[in-house]
């Protein structure tokens, strides 16, 4: 770390410190994962007051940075931080079992799974395909420079499929790991995301079956199933609940399932239609702030008024 992001990263906790001197003029304090990254759990309870509750949201298994860091230092400090944090909690909100598991071990005292939403206002569907007319197929795959990574689980799919099959696989938002790999790569922007996605003839999502994955909340699957785009994932954690197989999209573990997975959607554009729409569908009826938002509100109404 360089000594301008040292004095950033330092005026960054020296700003929390005074934002949560302001808390005593709440009724409820909405935490997301934790407010001081790398300190121990004893700093951010001594600054929270005690006659005020807190929420904690996870959509990730942020834990994993502490209890399952290479260095035991790490570990033994802060490898229960959250654990503790979520025991004093009045509500932990989780985006899966997984995470759920995870805050009702840790002793928490109330624990809800809410998934990661979208507001459907934002998310257009993407045009149905033309079932009579012979398109480039474009497998698409949206997510951070930090997780380009997981293209390489798949990096010799990709390869055969680009160069045998003429598909064209677009990464955005893809990092600089990602020049070596058969994608094309463009910048991410909040502004064009959605309509990226709609270039998108299927959405990806391979990732490893690793601690840190199987917290995952599949948001990108929601973002392609929101646009009506079918989708095919890694059968790890939340996915095998998202993805119904053969009806919205694919869960593919090998080689061979990744492959014959994109061939199928490749030749097969109605197929695509159909199962965009019922991936739209689940998601307006599952996983949408239209229908999310109301039960949200309402559990922190419960909160303040000493209801659990």
């Amino acid at each position: 770390m360089g000594h301008k992001s040292i004095i950033e990263a330092l005026y960054a906790y020296v700003k929390r410190f005074f934002i949560l001197l302001t808390t005593r003029r709440f009724d409820l304090i909405w935490i997301e994962k934790e407010m001081l990254p790398w300190l121990p759990a004893f700093f951010e309870k001594m600054m929270l007051p005690i006659d005020i509750p807190y929420v904690l949201d996870y959509d990730n298994a942020v834990f994993h940075y502490y209890d399952l860091h290479s260095n035991g230092v790490v570990r033994r400090f802060l490898g229960k931080k959250h654990d503790r944090i979520m025991q004093a909690a009045k509500l932990v909100i989780v985006g899966n079992s997984y995470l759920a598991d995870r805050a009702k071990k840790s002793g928490a005292n109330w624990v809800e799974i809410v998934p990661t939403v979208v507001d459907l206002d934002k998310y257009s569907i993407a045009v149905t395909h033309d079932v009579d007319k012979s398109t480039e197929f474009v497998v698409g795959w949206v997510g951070s420079a930090v997780n380009t990574h997981y293209l390489r689980l798949i990096d010799k799919v990709m390869q055969e499929l680009s160069e045998k099959d003429g598909m064209k696989f677009l990464a955005v938002g893809a990092g600089k790991t990602a020049n070596n790999l058969p994608v094309l790569i463009k910048p991410w922007n909040e502004a064009t995301e959605v309509a990226q996605i709609n270039d998108f003839d299927v959405g990806i999502m391979p990732v490893p079956d690793e601690p840190f994955e199987r917290g995952k909340c599949g948001y990108k699957l929601i973002q392609y199933m929101a646009c009506g785009i079918p989708v095919i994932a890694s059968p790890i954690g939340i996915n095998t609940y998202i993805v119904e197989h053969g009806v919205n999209g694919f869960l593919a573990k090998t080689v061979h399932d990744w492959q014959w997975a994109l061939r199928t959607l490749q030749n097969n554009p109605q197929l695509r239609n159909e199962m965009g729409a019922a991936g739209r569908k689940k998601i307006e009826t599952e996983y949408s702030l239209q229908i999310m938002g109301p039960r949200i509100v309402d559990l922190l109404v419960r909160i303040t008024r000493g209801a659990d």
